[in-house]
């Protein structure tokens, strides 16, 4: 047998029994879920916590020998603090309304017969993912909270650490007597399991795929199983010329230097003009006083001494490092027409003190979250108040935004009759 066969009946056999697990996690009862779940926060704060640091600590020394830069570094490095951070969000999960079974929209029709729809799980849920080690925990919480079983394929640079973090979860499980299959980690980084794994449409329900766009193009070019599309986060701020020009700062500095190799952090400024004269060299001092170096256009150039020149790829690229482009716009029209040429419909923002241009901007612009006066670092999924977040969709089909739990299920319609008949 060829290596490519082995790989294809691996992947087959592993998904064939996540098919079987979720059949018994679409029936039970939200307390055992909770039970798992609890045994896992539990375990990431205490008795796991060392072995998942020592195993991060080789994935991130050795993709530092690799040249790693050092905004995907952050995003693969676990820290005691960020480890019980995800410890928190998987408790918190437990704490979150089980979705599964509710019935909503029951009513009688005049044929006597009361219809409604029931929140079901999706079945089987593959995420393929990249970098970050917190996405196992995060994802299999998900998928178990809403009744899912999930395949995670993660990256190379991170498969020591996705091991650690993914036996912890078949240790809660066995524990309560609970399938282990409900979460599988995919035990290669070999591209030929992904492949395998996007392609089988009758055990796999759903693709969530989190990376870069080369590889979520590659999932969406190749995959016989719905998927799940995000393609880059190239986020805006807009300060227009009634903004409050300190808060607009603060928002600026904070949409780009907290955490820059994010997909929510801002990566073009947009300066009205009215206020640019002002604003602009404010930005670009402060900006590069955080190290960041700045691309601007012509206009920006004009007014901040030492900027660099924005080409035009600049306009539509996703840095995820401390790099950024500036443009001055012509008002809110300018605005709004420069996102709808270059954003990717992931997050927008204005800065204004104008309530009539904030509700305008909110209501033209097409993006998963758009925010007034405040960061574009708040479009994730516990800052919206959803626990965690399995990804952020920008297509509208079936969801769109941060994926929580209701978005990892679906709605089938439930009738109740009295021996109905139709006529």
């Amino acid at each position: 047998m060829s290596e490519s066969d082995e790989i294809r009946r691996m992947v087959t056999d592993l998904a064939t029994k996540a098919k079987a697990a979720s059949r018994v996690l679409a029936r039970l009862d939200p307390a055992r879920k909770n039970a798992v779940l609890l045994r896992v926060a539990d375990a990431l704060r205490g008795e796991a916590k060392v072995g998942i640091l020592v195993a991060n600590e080789k994935d991130v020394a050795a993709a530092i020998a690799d040249g790693m830069a050092s905004a995907m570094l952050d995003r693969l490095r676990l820290t005691p603090q960020r480890l019980d951070g995800v410890a928190d969000a998987v408790a918190q999960i437990a704490r979150l309304d089980d979705p599964v079974g509710n019935v909503a929209g029951l009513r009688t029709l005049d044929s006597g017969l009361t219809v409604g729809r029931m929140t079901i799980p999706l079945g089987v849920i593959g995420i393929i993912y990249e970098s970050r080690p917190n996405v196992t925990a995060d994802a299999a919480a998900l998928c178990l909270k809403s009744g899912n079983a999930t395949i995670l394929r993660g990256g190379k640079e991170a498969f020591r650490s996705n091991q650690a973090l993914a036996r912890v979860f078949g240790e809660a499980l066995e524990a309560e007597g609970l399938p282990t299959a409900a979460v599988t980690l995919l035990p290669t980084t070999d591209r030929a399991a992904t492949t395998v794994l996007i392609g089988l449409d009758r055990l796999v329900d759903l693709i969530i795929p989190r990376g870069g766009e080369s590889l979520i193009r590659f999932v969406v070019d190749h995959a016989r199983v719905p998927v799940i599309q995000h393609y880059k986060g190239v986020c805006h701020v807009y300060v227009d010329e009634d903004a409050d020009l300190d808060q607009a700062l603060a928002i600026a500095l904070n949409s780009k230097v907290q955490r820059p190799g994010v997909c929510n952090a801002m990566e073009t400024l947009l300066v009205d003009r009215g206020c640019a004269a002002e604003f602009v060299p404010r930005a670009f001092a402060a900006l590069r006083g955080a190290g960041v170096t700045v691309r601007g256009d012509a206009a920006v150039q004009e007014l901040a001494d030492g900027c660099e020149a924005a080409k035009d790829e600049d306009w539509d690229a996703e840095y995820l490092d401390l790099i950024l482009s500036m443009a001055v716009v012509e008002g809110l029209d300018g605005a709004i027409a420069h996102i709808a040429r270059h954003g990717s419909q992931h997050t927008e923002a204005i800065v204004t003190t104008n309530y009539d241009k904030a509700r305008r901007f909110i209501r033209e612009v097409d993006a998963s979250l758009v925010l007034a006066n405040a960061s574009t670092r708040f479009n994730d999924g516990g800052e919206l108040g959803l626990g965690a977040e399995i990804g952020i969709s920008t297509t509208k089909l079936h969801a769109y935004g941060p994926m929580g739990l209701n978005e990892l299920c679906a709605e089938k319609w439930v009738a109740y009759g009295s021996g109905h008949t139709r006529a």
